[in-house]
């Protein structure tokens, strides 16, 4: 199990893409990690957008991203509202200053464009956020999984498959 002993954040909220949350965590979590969901509120249970639900182990403001090892964005519409909390802009601005693996699938784009670490990163996304990429000065590309340094990013549920396995693998190699 390569990922023994490895802690990773996966953020949570309402309406996430039901794929994007599970598949990586359990993925993770079968090559021996720890995973813990972080939501606005301990205890509190968010519904996917096809209704898979989902309860935070953590609130925000219970964890210290410096006891993680990485963190996970899922897309859906969840981005939108994780992006707003102050909290979550500081445990992805954490986790780049420290070159921590950072992943974002699909939306969660607008996570990492709100913290400001995408200039002159190269990335990809769902095509609906490509201008908002581009205009926080990413170098966007069509690719299933983008890898640069600590941020692995892919575009949407089909290629989950690869993105998995590439955020474990960079995980893996920390």
């Amino acid at each position: 199990m390569r990922l023994q002993g490895k802690k990773v954040i996966s953020l949570v909220h309402h309406e996430f893409e039901d794929l994007e949350l599970w598949y990586p965590l359990i993925r993770l979590k079968e090559e021996g990690a720890t995973v813990h969901l972080v939501g606005e509120q301990k205890g509190e249970t968010y519904k996917g957008k096809y209704g898979v639900p989902a309860v935070a182990d953590y609130a925000f403001d219970d964890i210290d991203p410096g006891e993680y090892d990485a963190i996970l964005v899922p897309g859906g519409w969840a981005p939108d509202k994780l992006r707003r909390f102050p909290q979550v802009i500081n445990m992805i601005r954490h986790m780049h200053e420290a070159k921590k693996p950072i992943g974002q699938i699909c939306h969660a784009g607008w996570v990492l464009i709100s913290a400001k670490i995408l200039k002159g990163k190269k990335v990809t996304s769902t095509p609906g956020i490509r201008d908002d990429m581009e205009n926080a000065g990413a170098i966007w590309v069509d690719e299933p999984v983008v890898v640069d340094g600590n941020l692995v990013s892919s575009r949407r549920p089909p290629d989950l498959h690869e993105y998995a396995k590439a955020f474990a693998d960079v995980l893996a190699g920390q």
